[in-house]
């Protein structure tokens, strides 16, 4: 009885370990293999808040606008624009936005949360040009006190 419970467990041990290695080996080729990485910085020289919530300030239901210009990962060259707008859901803490990036060779559009005090992701909704059907995420990170942004796209497809 003692060599069945302790061929079990070996057995189950050993299926556990060889499913955890597959899942994670699967998990990062399929990332290598279609994933494509474009980083871009976004300068927020135009954001405009408009006053929704029924009263002055912070409110639920502001909407921020804005329509900025993106430039290269190393902030010297500019690469493109953005515009898209965000809903105050949560006063001091999130928004929910939409935005568009406009780049030479396409656009690149994202839904997701906006953070008052840390990065978050977004993700990916589709495209035009060279990223057609593309999905993903975004990862959105504040830079310069919040007036220059990371946006880098994690885009599969």
């Amino acid at each position: 009885m003692k060599r069945i419970v302790a061929l079990v467990c070996l057995v189950a041990a050993g299926a556990f370990a060889a499913s955890v290695a597959l899942a994670g080996h699967g998990h990062g080729h399929g990332q290598k293999r279609h994933g494509k990485v474009v980083h871009v910085i976004e300068h927020a020289t135009t954001d405009s808040i408009s006053n929704q919530g029924g009263g002055p300030g912070d409110a639920v239901g502001n909407i921020l606008t804005f329509s900025n210009d993106v430039f290269d990962q190393t902030d010297s060259t500019r690469v493109g624009s953005d515009q898209g707008y965000c809903v105050r859901l949560i006063v001091g803490e999130s928004w929910e936005c939409n935005w568009t990036t406009l780049l030479a060779n396409g656009q690149i559009s994202v839904e997701g949360p906006f953070y008052d005090t840390h990065d978050s992701v977004v993700a990916v909704t589709g495209g035009t040009g060279a990223y057609a059907n593309v999905r993903g995420s975004m990862e959105l990170k504040s830079r310069a006190g919040g007036t220059e942004y990371d946006f880098i796209f994690h885009l599969i497809g």
